[in-house]
């Protein structure tokens, strides 16, 4: 048996964060994502009475941010881990209060929500993760409504000149890193038109863009 020290990021498992571990490195990500989150939102054009879902919210930092641009709209996230769910949660008490939040556990692959019910749909650092992403677009795809926008979030891309770091842990944990013409394909073979990548000089981030 090895006598190797496991990372809080192995123990809580990126994946499906699980335990006590799963705690401290969602709470570590919320940090670690501010920024590229901040960036992204830029591109979501929200207004006051978006109805917006955020898909592998997390930690529920995302969650948070939306509900400071919004007045009205309802806000929803949705994670298959029980332990982001919990922590979104938490992170979100206050607005869940008002009954403008609603978190719930599910998985992207069948997403317990009506066609057409979200103006605006967003992934923070989760499509790395999606089990089946062509056809788990076309789920978002369904719950998006007309003339709504989906936002891929990630700070890192296919083309980009990445760390060894970040070599590493795209084969550690299996990670799916599309190159930016296949964020493209992937977003217009599930039926989203409009479809814009936009990147940032001086990182590898991607927000790719497409709209229904």
């Amino acid at each position: 048996m090895s006598n190797e020290i496991k990372s809080v990021t192995e123990l809580g498992n990126p994946r499906k964060p699980q335990g006590e571990a799963g705690f401290e490195m969602l709470s570590s990500m919320n940090e670690h994502h501010s920024d590229v989150t901040d960036w992204a939102l830029g591109f979501l054009e929200l207004n006051d009475d978006n109805s917006v879902l955020d898909i592998g919210c997390g930690g529920g930092a995302t969650l948070s941010k939306i509900a400071g641009m919004t007045k009205s709209g309802h806000i929803m996230g949705v994670d298959y881990s029980d332990v982001s769910v919990r922590m979104s949660k938490d992170t979100n008490a206050e607005m869940i209060s008002t009954g403008r939040m609603e978190i719930i556990e599910a998985s992207v692959e069948s997403l317990p929500l009506d066609d057409n019910s979200f103006d605006r749909i967003i992934t923070v650092e989760s499509f790395y993760f999606w089990p089946d992403p062509q056809n788990n677009l076309k789920e978002v795809y369904r719950v998006l409504k007309n003339n709504g926008i989906f936002l891929i979030v990630a700070d890192i891309n296919g083309d980009a000149d990445l760390s060894e770091e970040d070599m590493d842990n795209i084969r550690k944990y299996s990670l799916y890193n599309p190159k930016i013409a296949e964020f493209r394909s992937l977003l217009e073979a599930a039926g989203f038109s409009s479809v814009n990548i936009h990147t940032k000089d001086g990182t590898s981030w991607v927000c790719a863009e497409g709209r229904k």
